[in-house]
């Protein structure tokens, strides 16, 4: 690129985006529209995606790992003997969907906490819309602890959907702690059971 060739910004992130990156977006989005359900009961929201295609739920990758392997857990899914594709028909017909704030990993040149923070907040308008107008779950579930300081923004977007909170954050299934994304765990498979009728 030279100096007068305008940027190009990743329309599912927001950060700058060379042709690897948009390819790596696209094929993530025909993963996660593959296992989207019909009737949306649970959208689970990270904030990122992750970086290893085996840490995101929709990979054909059968070995889950990661932000993956700990909600396939929470479901309460056996992944013993199961492909890829069973276990992410199960949460289809569950009704649960993942989706992120920000649809591509970070890139490690800007993953301050600054920067993400910045990066979530200037997505939410965009998100708002899809979860409203696309979307339209019963309830939204939190699943990064980046999102923690944004739950006041959504509960106050009028979404017309239920906020399944974790004592009042999210969910930190992206914790660094094992012991704690156990406990996490362990809180949020009552969100992952089977939906209750509303």
């Amino acid at each position: 690129m030279t100096a007068n060739t305008p940027e190009i910004l990743c329309d599912g992130c927001g950060q700058p985006a060379t042709s690897e990156h948009i390819a790596r977006r696209l094929q993530r989005l025909e993963w996660a529209t593959r296992y989207r359900p019909i009737h949306l009961h649970t959208l689970l929201l990270g904030a990122f995606s992750p970086e290893a295609s085996a840490e995101f739920l929709y990979s054909p990758e059968d070995a889950h790992s990661g932000e993956a392997a700990n909600l396939v857990a929470a479901a309460g899914i056996s992944s013993a003997g199961k492909s890829a594709d069973a276990i992410q028909s199960e949460f289809q017909r569950r009704g649960i969907y993942l989706t992120h704030v920000l649809e591509c990993p970070l890139d490690t040149q800007s993953s301050g906490a600054d920067f993400l923070h910045n990066a979530l907040i200037s997505r939410l308008p965009l998100l708002f819309t899809r979860i409203r107008r696309s979307l339209k779950p019963k309830r939204l579930a939190f699943i990064s602890a980046s999102l923690t300081p944004l739950i006041e923004q959504f509960a106050s977007a009028h979404l017309g959907c239920e906020l399944a909170l974790d004592d009042g954050r999210a969910f930190p299934q992206d914790h660094s702690n094992p012991a704690e994304v156990t406990a996490a765990i362990a809180r949020f498979q009552d969100v992952l059971a089977v939906p209750t009728s509303r």
